[in-house]
């Protein structure tokens, strides 16, 4: 039914609740996993710092899906979360995403709710959200 499962992830607690949601659904299904960390193009952190902190957040969702037999391919761009979305998923070649409604706190946190909402707006898939 799901072939690839897209997790977009910023690492918070929230989202690490969907990508082991998005790891279960496709150890059951026999799909893989796309993990998704968007740099925000919006942020003034050195780009470096922040390139550094997508890639260990990608790197811990490969390692869970390893210890689960799940396969899972990596996706760090920098964009906008909420308006390149449905590009993200499309390129992905995703059927299914997986996301939290919340994520970091602060304005961090307002950006990641408004990601989700915009997702479940704007893209042709179904949006599981993982609370």
């Amino acid at each position: 039914m799901f072939k690839k499962i897209m997790v977009p992830t910023d690492g918070s607690k929230h989202a690490e609740k969907a990508e082991d949601m998005a790891l279960s659904l496709a150890k059951e299904l026999g799909s893989e996993v796309v993990a998704v960390h968007i740099i925000d193009d919006k942020l003034i952190y050195p780009y470096e710092v922040l390139e550094d902190e997508g890639k260990a957040i990608l790197n811990s969702v490969q390692k869970k899906g390893q210890e689960t037999g799940v396969k899972v391919h990596e996706i760090l761009i920098v964009g906008s979360p909420t308006r390149d979305m449905k590009k993200i998923t499309e390129k992905a070649g995703a059927d299914l995403v997986v996301i939290s409604p919340h994520g970091k706190t602060g304005l961090e946190k307002l950006l990641m709710g408004s990601v989700a909402e915009t997702t479940v707006k704007t893209i042709d898939l179904p949006v599981l959200l993982v609370k």
